[in-house]
């Protein structure tokens, strides 16, 4: 069965990261990390059309049809469900590209739970779960949104009370790296490497309903500084005019502040006009991640 919709429109959010520890290595080849990750309300649109083929159309030319990840879901959801994958899926991109926001991983997880409903399938959480993790270690936190615990390579995921919509601001420096996160991986040495304990706590503090800002954490924040020349500019502008800690996004290079306010987002827009960084004013968002 098909849904007789003929058009369906869903949001996916980005993501920052509240906490990034990086715990060890496991098969001498993955990372295991301990992260807290936290959507918030810069979006993607994606929107599903009946099709007697399947199609994947992106607003940006330099994200190609059979490379997108929403290909790849389809594909796979299809697959679990014995069916010819049958759709025309748009993708009007919002969110910045190779910023550490997350935006592939949650274009797919949105375009999993979209197809499930349109192509009625009504897959159980644990088959989407399942799916999700063979396409990528964010994936399966974007399945729920919200604010969320991560094991492993990320992709274990539990979830923990929505934070209110806290205002903050998100900048995103004009500069990124081809095979970006890799990258940023593969120069990680063993004093990197930490227990996990400042994710635990915070994760305590989550639950006790109290978000610890002065303890948000990034493993990859003096990378970052090496790898993209501006960042240390720009975090010092940031501190010097509206008195804010900013944090890394990810692997980065886009950073965040929170909480914070319209009003810094205006003086910080007017004195980063000549950094070719962009300044968002958002919030985070609850749980669930795709929103009709």
């Amino acid at each position: 069965m098909v849904s007789e919709t003929l058009i369906l429109l869903v949001s996916a959010f980005a993501k920052i990261n509240l906490a990034l520890e990086v715990v060890g290595i496991y098969d001498n080849k993955y990372h295991s990390v301990k992260t807290i990750l936290q959507t918030i309300g810069i979006r993607d649109i994606i929107e599903i059309r009946h099709s007697n083929r399947l199609k994947v159309e992106c607003d940006m030319t330099s994200i190609s049809e059979r490379n997108n990840l929403v290909w790849h879901a389809a594909l796979k959801l299809a697959a679990r469900a014995g069916i010819r994958p049958k759709a025309d899926i748009i993708i009007n991109k919002q969110i910045p590209i190779g910023m550490g926001l997350g935006g592939g991983s949650s274009d797919a997880a949105a375009a999993l739970l979209a197809l499930d409903e349109f192509w009625e399938l009504h897959l159980d959480p644990i088959e989407l779960s399942e799916i999700a993790k063979d396409l990528g270690s964010d994936v399966p936190f974007f399945l729920q949104g919200g604010t969320a615990f991560g094991e492993n390579r990320g992709e274990l995921i539990t979830q923990l009370p929505d934070l209110p919509p806290l205002e903050l601001l998100l900048i995103c420096p004009n500069q990124t790296i081809p095979n970006k996160t890799s990258t940023l991986y593969s120069q990680l040495i063993s004093s990197n490497f930490s227990d996990g304990g400042i994710t635990n706590r915070m994760v305590s503090s989550l639950l006790a309903g109290q978000l610890p800002v002065d303890t948000i954490f990034n493993v990859f924040e003096s990378i970052a500084f090496q790898t993209f020349p501006k960042l240390s500019n720009i975090f010092q502008l940031i501190e010097e005019n509206i008195g804010l800690r900013p944090h890394l996004c990810g692997s980065g290079p886009a950073i965040f502040c929170l909480p914070s306010n319209r009003a810094e987002f205006d003086q910080l827009s007017s004195c980063l006009r000549n950094t070719d960084s962009v300044v968002y004013f958002t919030n985070c968002i609850e749980s669930k991640a795709v929103q009709y």
